[in-house]
């Protein structure tokens, strides 16, 4: 079957290609900027990570509500989350009811994704970069339910991040050990077995089933400044945050 010329995607001028990288950038530094200005009103901060197809009555979302809202009680920390339904919804419900900061970070998703109702304050991005930069910058803490390929995805960009020492080695916590214990053995298996990993790569991460292990591990971390550090990074590459 030939090819229809007419069907073929037009080829863009050297002009047009350098207008299109342009806007792009001059959003992408948006986006970087409108997010440092809005974390940094929130200095104590955990962000939590989870899947978006579990109903409100699922046990994992009632168990990320109920963390969520002695995160706030206890250690009077902002809950951060995407924005969207399932975990992200308990976690932002749970700081919510506890009269905490409960923070969205949302993205434009085709179908669209509509923010949950339990937003104190959101911020919108249209890259996935630059919200993973946001999910992943100045937190006290990482707290990973259950989930897909997105929380996945992130799970493994952070430690990775801790493990080449990108971001300082803060809590990395694994929440809900049905789930997470079959990952953990086959990086013991596979990984270690096959020397892509060493035995300490194995602790940047914790599992665990107990809500009040999470707050103890929380209680005893240092706030880091991540804040302060980034900005002068941000100053190095013309980015200056008002």
């Amino acid at each position: 079957m030939k090819n229809d010329k007419n069907n073929l995607p037009k080829l863009l001028t050297k002009k047009e290609l350098h207008e299109t990288a342009s806007k792009r950038i001059n959003l992408i530094t948006t986006e970087l900027k409108n997010m440092f200005a809005f974390l940094e009103k929130y200095p104590k901060s955990v962000t939590i990570f989870g899947g978006t197809h579990f109903s409100e009555n699922n046990p994992y979302c009632i168990q990320a509500r109920s963390l969520a809202f002695n995160i706030v009680k206890k250690l009077d920390y902002a809950v951060l989350t995407g924005g969207g339904p399932g975990i992200m919804e308990a976690a932002n419900r749970g700081a919510f009811e506890a009269g905490g900061n409960s923070l969205g970070l949302e993205i434009e998703l085709e179908p669209i994704q509509e923010p949950n109702k339990y937003l104190t304050e959101s911020i919108y991005f249209h890259y996935f970069f630059t919200r993973k930069i946001a999910l992943a910058f100045s937190a006290e803490a990482y707290v990973f339910f259950p989930g897909g390929f997105g929380t996945l995805d992130e799970f493994f960009e952070i430690i990775t991040l801790v493990q080449t020492k990108k971001i300082e080695k803060i809590p990395v916590i694994l929440f809900g050990s049905d789930y997470w214990n079959s990952l953990e053995q086959f990086m013991r298996d596979e990984l270690i077995g096959r020397g892509v990993l060493t035995g300490d790569d194995i602790n940047l991460f914790k599992i665990t089933d107990n809500e009040d292990e999470v707050i103890e591990i929380m209680r005893d971390t240092p706030i880091h400044n991540g804040i302060e550090f980034n900005h002068r990074d941000l100053k190095k590459h013309g980015i200056e945050i008002q």
